[in-house]
């Protein structure tokens, strides 16, 4: 598979609440990778929705979109972040999807408006 963007937790909660930007998001996710992070932060955002922790999962892996693990030299990288994201306040979560976005040469599709002020090497894209 050649993966063109990654998506963050706010993207895949916004398609599977077919929430403005949904669009965006099935469209890029035949193409669409995310990372380890930033499904468990998806699967904890649908428990606190009330979902039990089974349906949580299955219901993000039928967007059938590519998760990418969370290793030690990525997770390194992620932590270089914290300097050029401190003052937007961004998670490690973001950074790892950042990160990604970065390290794959591909844009990020998010929800939060704030990275587009990020100066950190990879396009955002924006979906609402």
């Amino acid at each position: 598979m050649v993966i063109e963007f990654v998506l963050d937790a706010s993207a895949v909660l916004a398609r599977l609440h077919d929430e403005p930007g949904a669009e965006i998001v099935r469209a890029a996710l035949p193409t669409a990778c995310m990372s380890a992070v930033n499904y468990a932060e998806a699967i904890s955002k649908l428990i606190d929705e009330g979902l039990p922790f089974a349906e949580a999962g299955n219901v993000i892996d039928r967007l059938y979109c590519e998760v990418i693990e969370a290793d030690k030299s990525r997770s390194a990288l992620v932590g270089s972040m914290q300097d050029a994201t401190r003052r937007t306040r961004v998670s490690m979560g973001d950074r790892f999807c950042l990160q990604l976005g970065r390290e794959l040469g591909v844009p990020v599709l998010t929800t939060d408006r704030r990275w587009k002020d990020l100066d950190v090497g990879v396009e955002v894209v924006v979906i609402r």
